[in-house]
This record gives C-alpha cells, sequence and structure tokens, in this order.
C-alpha cells in the first residue's frame, strides 16, 4: 500500500514554535495539519494560502511549508518534485521532526522509483538518527515505514512487531488506527482472512477516529482477501460503498486499487462489459511504459474478457501486455530482495570492521558499557526499521499476491485449478513413499470422462472446459481434504487416497462416477450429460511402486472403458455398474 507512507507523512510535525508576529501563519499550518488526513481539498486550499500569503514567515515556518508541498506532491503522484522538496527539507532544514518525516518521503520515492538499494542505505541513515529523536510524530512515522520495509524486504513478522511498537508507545488517548492499520498491511502479507477478529478492529478503530483515508485502506485489504478467496459480491458490496470516499480523497493509489479491485470482482462474476470498463480506467491511471501490478491485473481482466467473447486476437494482444507487468513484476521483486542482501552485507562487514579496530585499541573496559547502549539503541532501531516500511504497504501487499500467483501457476491446472500432471505426479511419488514408510493403505485412482471428444466436437470448446470445470468441482464434493487430485492432461484425472482401504476407495469412486451422472451441464441453452470410466488401483494389491500401481490402475481403467464406460473397475474385483 503505497499511499500508506503519504498518510504517515501528513502526520502533524510537532516542536515548530510560532512568534506573536507569525500566528496567522502558525495557525494555518495547524489547520492544514488538522484536515490533511479528512479533507484533502482543504488541505489543498491551505497550501496554497500559505504559498501565496503576504504574511511574515520564519524560517521554521518556511520549511513547515515546504514539507507539505512535499506531501502535497506525493499525494498527487508528482513523484520527481516530491523527492526534490523532501531532500531539500533534509540536508537544509536542521529540524529533526521534518528531516524525519523527508527520509520517509525519500524512502517511499526510491522504493517507486526501483532504486531499491539508496532505499534500504537511507533507512539504515534513519535508524541510526532515532535514538536522538525526541519528536514523538517524527519517531512513529518512522516505525510505520519501518514496518512496511520489512515487509518490502520479505519479513512481515518483523513488520508486525514494529507496528505493535508503534502501538506501544502511544499516549493515553492517542488512536491506535495508524499502528493497527501498518500491522493489517504485513499481515496481509501473510494471509489474514477477510473476517479477522484483528481486521475488524482495526476498521471499527479507523472509523472512531474519523480518518477515511485509513479506514478505506483497511477496508482495501479486506476486499482484496474477498476477492481472493472467492467472494467478489461481498468485495464489490465494500467497493460500492467506499468508493465516493475514495474518489473524494483523490489519492492515486487508492482509487488505482478501487478501479483494480472491481475490475476482479466483475470478472469472477461474469460481467464482462464492467470488467472491461474497470480494467480500461484502471490503465488509464498509469503513463506508458509504467510496470505495476495494477496494470497486472487490469490486462489480465482484458485477456479474460475478449478470450470469452472469442476475440482471439484481442485476447493475444491483452496477454503480451499482460505477461510483461508480470515479468518485470516478478524482475522488480528481484531487484528488491538482492538490493535488500546487499546493503544486509555492507552493515555485517562494516560492523565487524568496527569491531576489530575496537579491539586493536584496547576499548575492552567500554565494552560492557557499549554492550547496555546498543541494547538500548537496538529497540530504537528496530522501532525506526518499521517506519521505513510504511512508504509501500499497499504496493507490498499487490507484490505478495504476484508471488502467490507464479508459485500457484507453476503448481496447478489453469482451467480447473487442480494439480498439473507435473505437479500431480511429484505428489503422488512422495506420498506413495511416506505411506509405504508408515504401512498406511492407499487407492490410487484414474478416471476419465467418456467421449469427451464427442463433446468438443459437437457443443466447441468454450461448452468442453465447463464439462472439465464442473467434472472438477463434483469430484472435489466427494474428495477429503488429505486427498491429493490432479488433471493429468486432456479429459483424464488422477486422484490419490492416503489411508484408504480398497472397499472404500470402491465406494468413493462410485460416488463420484454417480454424481457426474446426475449432474448435467447447461450452457447458452445446451445440456449436456457426461459421465466416466474410472479405474481404481489398492496399495494391497499393487504395492507402493510408482510405475506398478499407476499400471494396474491404467489397466483397470481401459477395462472400464471396454466395458461399456460409466463405470468402475479395479485390480482386485471388477464391479460393473448399470447406467442410471
Amino acid at each position: 500500500m503505497a499511499w500508506l507512507a503519504v498518510a504517515m507523512l501528513a502526520w502533524p510535525a510537532a516542536g515548530m514554535a510560532a512568534s506573536a508576529s507569525t500566528a496567522d501563519v502558525s495557525s494555518l499550518l495547524e489547520q492544514a495539519d488538522a484536515v490533511r488526513m479528512t479533507d484533502h481539498a482543504r488541505f489543498a486550499a491551505i497550501l496554497a494560502e500559505l504559498k501565496s500569503s503576504d504574511l511574515h514567515v520564519t524560517p521554521g515556518q518556511q520549511w513547515r511549508i515546504r514539507t507539505l508541498e512535499a506531501v502535497e506532491a506525493q499525494f498527487q503522484g508528482h513523484y520527481e518534485e516530491a523527492e526534490k522538496l523532501a531532500r531539500d527539507v533534509l540536508e537544509h532544514s536542521g529540524h529533526p521532526g521534518l528531516s524525519a518525516r523527508a527520509i520517509g518521503m525519500l524512502i517511499q520515492n526510491y522504493s517507486i522509483n526501483h532504486r531499491y538499494e539508496e532505499a534500504f542505505v537511507l533507512a539504515r541513515r534513519a535508524i541510526a538518527a532515532l535514538p536522538g529523536l525526541k519528536d514523538p510524530v517524527a519517531r512513529h512515522s518512522l516505525l510505520s515505514n519501518l514496518s512496511q520495509t520489512m515487509n518490502d524486504a520479505g519479513h512481515p513478522d518483523l513488520g508486525i512487531k514494529y507496528a505493535q511498537m508503534m502501538r506501544a508507545d502511544l499516549l493515553p488517548g492517542e488512536s491506535a488506527c495508524v499502528s493497527m492499520s501498518v500491522e493489517m498491511a504485513a499481515r496481509y502479507t501473510q494471509g489474514i482472512a477477510p473476517d479477522s477478529p484483528e481486521l475488524t478492529r482495526a476498521i471499527d478503530e479507523c472509523t472512531r477516529a474519523g480518518s477515511p483515508v485509513w479506514t478505506n485502506m483497511n477496508l482495501l485489504t479486506k476486499t482484496a482477501r474477498l476477492i481472493e478467496v472467492g467472494k467478489p459480491e461481498a468485495a464489490l458490496a465494500i467497493l460500492d460503498r467506499i468508493a465516493p470516499s475514495i474518489e473524494k480523497v483523490g489519492y492515486f493509489q487508492g482509487t488505482a486499487a478501487l478501479y483494480s479491485q472491481r475490475g476482479n470482482a466483475y470478472l469472477a462474476l461474469n460481467r464482462d462489459a464492467d470488467a472491461r470498463t474497470a480494467a480500461l480506467a484502471t490503465i488509464a491511471l498509469f503513463r506508458a511504459g509504467e510496470m505495476d501490478n495494477f496494470l497486472s491485473d487490469a490486462y489480465h481482466v482484458l485477456y479474460e474478457v475478449e478470450k470469452r467473447a472469442k476475440r482471439n486476437a484481442v485476447a493475444l494482444a491483452y496477454y503480451q501486455k499482460y505477461a510483461e507487468q508480470e515479468r518485470g513484476n516478478l524482475d522488480d521483486l528481484m531487484a528488491r530482495t538482492l538490493a535488500y542482501e546487499a546493503v544486509q552485507q555492507r552493515t555485517l562487514l562494516q560492523s565487524l570492521e568496527a569491531e576489530k579496530l575496537a579491539h586493536q585499541n584496547g576499548v575492552l573496559t567500554l565494552e560492557k558499557s557499549l554492550t547496555e547502549k546498543a541494547v538500548e539503541a537496538g529497540r530504537l532501531h528496530i522501532a525506526l526499521l518499521a517506519v521505513l516500511l510504511a512508504s509501500v504497504v499497499f504496493w507490498l501487499i499487490r507484490t505478495k499476491r504476484s508471488q502467490l500467483r507464479f508459485k500457484r501457476m507453476s503448481c496447478h491446472d489453469g482451467l480447473t485449478g487442480v494439480a498439473n500432471h507435473q505437479h500431480f505426479m511429484t505428489e503422488l511419488e512422495r506420498g506413495l513413499h511416506e505411506l509405504e514408510r508408515r504401512k498406511a493403505p492407499a487407492c490410487l485412482v484414474l478416471l476419465d470422462l467418456d467421449h469427451f471428444k464427442l463433446v468438443n466436437d459437437t457443443y466447441g470448446h468454450a461448452v468442453g472446459d465447463e464439462v472439465l470445470k464442473r467434472a472438477t468441482a463434483t469430484c472435489r464434493q466427494q474428495l477429503r481434504p488429505a486427498d491429493l487430485f490432479g488433471r493429468l492432461g486432456g479429459e483424464e484425472f488422477g486422484i490419490l487416497l492416503p489411508e484408504c482401504q480398497a472397499e472404500q476407495g470402491v465406494v468413493i469412486a462410485n460416488c463420484i462416477r454417480a454424481a457426474m451422472e446426475r449432474t448435467p451441464v447447461t450452457v447458452d441453452g445446451h445440456v449436456v450429460q457426461y459421465s466416466a470410466s474410472i479405474g481404481v488401483a489398492c496399495t494391497k494389491v499393487s504395492g507402493y511402486g510408482l510405475q506398478r500401481i499407476r499400471r494396474e490402475a491404467d489397466a483397470a481403467l481401459y477395462r472400464a472403458k471396454s466395458m461399456g464406460r460409466n463405470r468402475v473397475m479395479t485390480d482386485f474385483q471388477d464391479i460393473g455398474l448399470v447406467n442410471a
């Protein structure tokens, strides 16, 4: 969530005292900070008034105005301008609190511009400055950025710890909205459930705090998970409810998330026209040549919509754009990981060299006190590492989704969602070895849809795909959580039933066969009846060797086909079933 860092940087900067002659400017600055997260239009108007005001402005107030200008540029997505302003504040303001906010903005900019090594180096600099940072607002901001930086580097557990440290620093009466939101971003990376109590509490806390940006951020986390777990209708209801608030705030990343998630939800609900509109709206937000997970999702939606409409040439063009985005995101993920490791290694080397010099200088008498100081500073350093992650929380969530997508694509069949041939055979061999070690029984089931080529030839491949998906769903309803299920190719499927005696395996196979026979597929007015021939082999007869048990199951499947199809045959007895 890249917009999280902007929210963090918008917190009020403490410690900037105003003289009587600059009371009006101070009042405007306080008003700007007060409405930054609740009324962006009002904030922008106040900032414009501050920039054009004829009132006397002190140097300290001028740096505070410069910081707010950087925040606004960051919010609007003008990253080059924001980087220039933030670096000016960092190098010349001389104010620890404003410098800390500038560090957070620069870290976000470096991440957005794929300059990850610079981002992590700046994070180390922030850690070194944390022990002397007395401004509680700036400290809180840095902790949030550290949480997101660790999440970005693939350590969500550290991100959660730093977010909890933010909460521990709160004064009585202060809202925990921000720290809870930062923690939810890290927990999303770990796969938090959309109805988890932690996420619900974060939404409620930010609603009570009157922070629409944070509330919407947590709700977008919830809707992203709802879509991922197959509940697009529930996600769409929430998106429609919060859309006016997101569009009023006008933050780029929040709007992109809204359009992107709508496209994914509409696609899942087969509302192809709405899905196309949402995907195109997402793409329109970006400049040509940009790489982003939102763009990847949008092109994937357009590809699926055009494929369904049988506009193959257009679908292929969108698929190529989708593949380019996925490759770019994967390269970006690798670059980020390598940058983090490079900074870690340099830090370790510097630490070892410093330790060697200390030993050579004979400062052994100071080791105990230095260790005590290191422990104290370490707590503060940990807090600062959390802050750097705040700049990219939403972005981190999308990165995690890409990682999960790549992993699933490599192991699962794209049409049915079950294990593909290679993954099934690997897991089958591993499972048989484990069952043999425990001397546990098992059955291997091979299933082939009867006359499937005739279905394709008669109704077309689109209807054939629907039959395959229905057959897969029907099988899953009859299987246990521990069963291994995969598509071996075409209309052939394989199932490993661990801890299953031969007789029980035959019962399950017959349940699958009967369920398929009584659940025809209806597509575009066509009612398609289908059935399956099934071969069953058990370890009691065929042993645990992969080649033999598969050969026996295949032979049983062949007998089922040759004896009239729509029946179950085994390697130990022939069971003929009369067609219903």
